[in-house]
């Protein structure tokens, strides 16, 4: 046997046990490598203005730590409590209502009338009020798994960080490709990866501060809410439209038409078109030019699926895979156009040689 064939059966073999070794942690570190590699032009950034590696390794861990994940554990625990409190009698009323304000529609609704009594016909309060105790459970029970994984995932992205320019350095050279190759599929990937992510991060947050901040006037948990209507706005088309129309739709039946019509206004004028239309294009834009060295644009339609699929295949974590398997794919296929393009040049140069 050669020499190289028993090297690559015997790594094949120790890749099997490392992954089984590794087994608790794998999707963790993939999520901080991924996380790692869509951060790196700003990890870069920090560096340039903060030579001490450490001190701005730790300044991207705590930047990340607060813009996504503390959010998220808020809304976790945020649900977990509102669940517990749900006043089931408050739930019949409401029911009640909804019920006797169907039957007082006119009849120049009456088409509306019998789809929305078809509709309660089929509403089972107590099997919901059963639902939600059974989704205040789960959260309860799998709230500490996802403080584990996050934990583990700064941790790893700390790392990552720390060390960003020794692995990828390793990484180049390791690959099978020239290293002008491997430069320019690292940083096409990180490239795109980037535009996703600080994509994502400016529409959750800018959009979410406007609708939690002007909520809160209305005595809502506008953090709660924030929060949501940043996850929200990632939504193709409809994006804010899930979060502000209940609340809208809730205040009407509360007997507040003037603090329903001032949310709508709002939502629209003030997020989806001033802040959606004309403001986010112009952060992103900055991000772009500032961090971000080559911009490239994703559709974001194909961005709202990636989240989907990866919701559905990985769980919450899937939000972070999902978008991040998709771009590096566009990246690959970048890299192939590009070695197309090489070649058709290359046959170009060779025939008119000829």
């Amino acid at each position: 046997m050669k020499p190289q064939y028993f090297l690559v059966a015997l790594t094949i073999v120790t890749l099997f046990f490392m992954l089984e070794l590794f087994d608790p942690f794998i999707k963790p570190m993939i999520v901080s490598l991924l996380l790692a590699v869509a951060t790196n032009s700003m990890n870069i950034y920090f560096k340039r203005i903060i030579p001490n590696n450490f001190l701005s390794s730790s300044l991207m861990t705590i930047f990340l730590t607060a813009i996504f994940f503390v959010p998220v554990l808020y809304c976790i625990f945020s649900f977990a409590t509102l669940i517990n409190k749900i006043d089931q009698k408050a739930l019949f009323e409401i029911f009640k209502v909804t019920q006797t304000w169907v039957e007082n529609l006119p009849e120049d609704f009456n088409f509306i009338k019998e789809q929305l009594n078809t509709i309660l016909e089929k509403v089972d309060i107590p099997q919901f009020i059963q639902n939600l105790f059974s989704i205040g459970a789960y959260l309860g029970k799998n709230s500490a798994k996802f403080i584990i994984d996050m934990i583990m995932i700064l941790i790893f992205f700390f790392f990552f960080t720390f060390y960003s320019s020794n692995l990828a350095r390793y990484f180049k050279e390791a690959l099978p490709l020239k290293m002008e190759d491997s430069n320019a599929l690292f940083y096409e990937s990180s490239n795109v990866m980037s535009v996703v992510l600080y994509s994502i991060l400016a529409t959750a947050i800018l959009e979410g501060f406007l609708f939690g901040f002007f909520i809160g006037f209305f005595d809502y948990d506008g953090i709660l809410l924030g929060v949501l209507y940043g996850f929200a706005s990632l939504i193709p088309v409809v994006g804010g439209l899930v979060m502000w129309l209940p609340v809208a739709i809730y205040e009407v039946f509360a007997g507040s038409t003037t603090n329903a019509l001032a949310i709508v206004a709002y939502s629209i004028i003030v997020i989806s078109i001033i802040a959606d239309t004309f403001i986010k294009p112009v952060i992103i834009k900055y991000i772009n030019h500032n961090i971000v060295k080559t911009p490239t644009k994703v559709n974001e339609l194909l961005i709202f699926f990636s989240i989907v699929a990866g919701l559905s295949t990985f769980g919450f974590w899937g939000m972070i895979i999902g978008p991040a398997m998709v771009t590096f794919f566009i990246s690959l296929l970048q890299l192939l156009k590009k070695f197309s393009d090489d070649f058709y040049s290359f046959e170009q140069t060779l025939e008119n040689k000829g």
